[in-house]
């Protein structure tokens, strides 16, 4: 059994008792539930029966107990209700591990949107897919960032790949860093709590109005009261209805700007609480010897901002005093209630804004980093890229991550120095498309700081462009052909760039969407353009002619994929093989689906 068989096979055991775990915990908040009621109504019924038998001194010891022993299964029961929801939460994020290690699409979030070319060639979309465990909107649209990091920068990605090694055997606390933010927030569909904490901060406020508001009613609060009391004891007549109408008109003409405030504060509350929690745990977590993950939490580490986070959620939580009416008109009656926790929020946000970036820089961060360290867990036959200066490609037992591991085909392939071109010839469905993909994936993946499918790579740092899957735009009136032709013109444009970092393409199919004649005139020409320029790269095509390119050029050489028709079908092995292709299987497959075909045609 191997290492990620081992671990695929620890994590279901581990799935199977957390479903154990959290059957009992369900049994036992349901019994606590039934309990709950059976304690209040046998309680005071007990209760109203020792009234009228034992008086009046039994009822209120009865009634104590009564309440007593309610207010424990409470508090047992929301205990108990915890642990069941910590549980499933937990099981959650384990079966979701498997879902990763088997390519089950159905049981990952859904995918975002794209129309970047290289996103759409290389299906990075489905890559992030794959690798995103980010809670946070943020953190996932950071590891979507370094994705499609179209400029690699050697010192962040050695970064990234040293937080990646220290954090992949962390798996507890990769866990449950997420999982502290599940639990805080009571809806997740809302993912972009730093946006929208962030667009709160720096809302305008009327905070030195608020202050000069409240120190007024903070003055009228006592001479209401000391009127109020002396026309109680008939000392002075009802004065005080005038000082409270003051009092009360200076409060009702700053409820809407409050109300504003308060309204916009409670909806950011589960953000908040969210935020808190994350923080919290990454403040107090003891890093040992992990000096790169220590490193990176510093800013939090050294500013505890989850106290300050848990001071607004509290000002905001009494803000939400306006949901019960009666109490809330009773309390402001008599003291500035919205008024002083309103300034209290227009101070606590002034202090925030200045600190939250740093921190949700921090969360997104590590949140990021974590997904590739997760990828890396999942996958420890994948290894660590060596990235150096040099502009090579060297990889061994390369392979695609997004093809199920078992039917997955490795290949080794170099790529020797900058203007070299290699044209892949082969069959439908032989592999070619695949192999573009395949190395390209595998340089985002390098490029993000996280491991890559193969047993070895060495590459260098490379723009990169790739112009496989091309679509037509009906909105535009621009036909297939014409959309090929501006994406291989932008090729070129980037290959002319005086750049430090040579381009590194991958082109399907050239010019498919015009005529023989006319594909294999501009193809030749195209690829000797590409041969002895500022970059390297790879070209499929089903044109046989142009591996005699290779005759002409020593920059260009051949490689090819092929097939065998066994028992009446076509076999493919996937295997990369130098030299141009020797067969081709487009009348085969023809023949095979019952079309026509000339018999002499099929001989030759």
């Amino acid at each position: 059994m191997t290492i990620r068989e081992m671990r695929r096979d620890g994590i279901q055991r581990q799935v199977r008792r957390l479903d154990g775990t959290l059957k009992e915990l369900n049994a036992t908040v349901d019994q606590l539930a039934t309990l709950r009621l059976l304690s209040i109504a046998v309680g005071f019924g007990l209760t109203v029966v020792l009234y009228f038998v034992m008086g009046l001194l039994v009822f209120w010891i009865s009634l104590a107990l009564t309440i007593s022993v309610f207010s424990g299964l409470v508090v047992f029961h929301a205990r108990i209700r915890r642990a069941a929801e910590r549980t499933l939460a937990w099981r959650k994020w384990k079966a979701a591990q498997i879902a990763r290690m088997d390519l089950d699409w159905e049981k990952l979030p859904a995918a975002l949107q794209t129309t970047h070319p290289l996103e759409i060639d290389l299906d990075l979309l489905q890559v992030h897919r794959l690798l995103n465990t980010a809670a946070s909107h943020g953190g996932g649209q950071r590891l979507h960032e370094w994705l499609l990091n179209e400029r690699p920068d050697l010192s962040a990605i050695e970064r990234r790949q040293a937080l990646v090694r220290e954090l992949g055997p962390m798996t507890i606390f990769r866990g449950k860093l997420i999982l502290q933010a599940v639990l805080a927030a009571r809806d997740l569909r809302e993912q972009r709590e730093g946006q929208r904490i962030l667009e709160w901060l720096n809302e305008q406020s009327g905070d030195k109005s608020l202050r000069t508001i409240l120190l007024i009613l903070a003055a009228l609060v006592p001479v209401n009261i000391i009127l109020f009391a002396l026309s109680s004891f008939g000392l002075l007549p009802p004065i005080w209805v005038v000082s409270w109408f003051i009092y009360a008109a200076i409060f009702l003409n700053q409820m809407g700007e409050i109300g504003v405030l308060f309204q916009r504060a409670l909806t950011l509350e589960d953000s908040l609480r969210k935020l808190g929690a994350v923080l919290h745990y990454v403040e107090q977590y003891p890093y040992g010897d992990k000096q790169h993950l220590r490193e990176l939490c510093r800013p939090v580490i050294e500013a505890e901002p989850s106290h300050q986070l848990r001071r607004v959620t509290w000002v905001v939580s009494a803000a939400g005093l306006r949901q019960n009416p009666i109490l809330w008109t009773m309390l402001n009656a008599v003291i500035p209630w919205d008024v002083y926790f309103a300034h209290r929020l227009n101070l606590q946000k002034a202090e925030l804004a200045e600190k939250l970036p740093a921190w949700l820089e921090v969360w997104f961060e590590l949140e990021a980093v974590c997904s590739l360290a997760n990828f890396a867990y999942l996958n420890p036959d994948y290894a660590f890229p060596q990235i150096s200066e040099n502009a090579v490609f060297k990889a061994q037992a390369i392979g695609h991550p997004l093809i199920p591991h078992a039917s997955r085909v490795a290949n080794d392939f170099v790529l020797g120095q900058v203007g070299e071109v290699v044209v892949i010839t082969g069959s439908n469905m032989a592999g070619k498309s695949s192999f573009l993909r395949t190395l390209g994936v595998n340089l985002c993946l390098a490029y993000a700081g996280g491991v890559v499918c193969a047993g070895a790579l060495e590459i260098g740092l490379f723009r990169l462009f790739s112009c496989i899957r091309v679509t037509d735009s009906l909105n535009d009136g621009i036909s297939y052909f014409y959309a090929e032709v501006k994406r291989l013109k932008a090729l070129v444009d980037s290959l002319r760039v005086d750049d430090p970092l040579p381009l590194f393409f991958l082109i399907d199919e050239i010019f498919r969407g015009t005529n023989n004649r006319e594909r294999l005139i501009g193809s030749r020409s195209y690829i000797q353009a590409l041969a002895n320029g500022h970059g390297l790269g790879l070209i499929a095509t089903h044109d046989l002619e142009l591996v005699k390119l290779a005759d002409e050029n020593p920059c260009i050489s051949n490689y090819h994929f092929r097939e065998e028709v066994l028992e009446g079908r076509m076999v493919f092995d996937y295997h990369l093989r130098p030299g141009p292709c020797p067969t081709t299987n487009a009348l085969r497959i023809m023949a095979m689906e019952g079309l026509p075909v000339e018999k002499e045609a099929l001989e030759k």
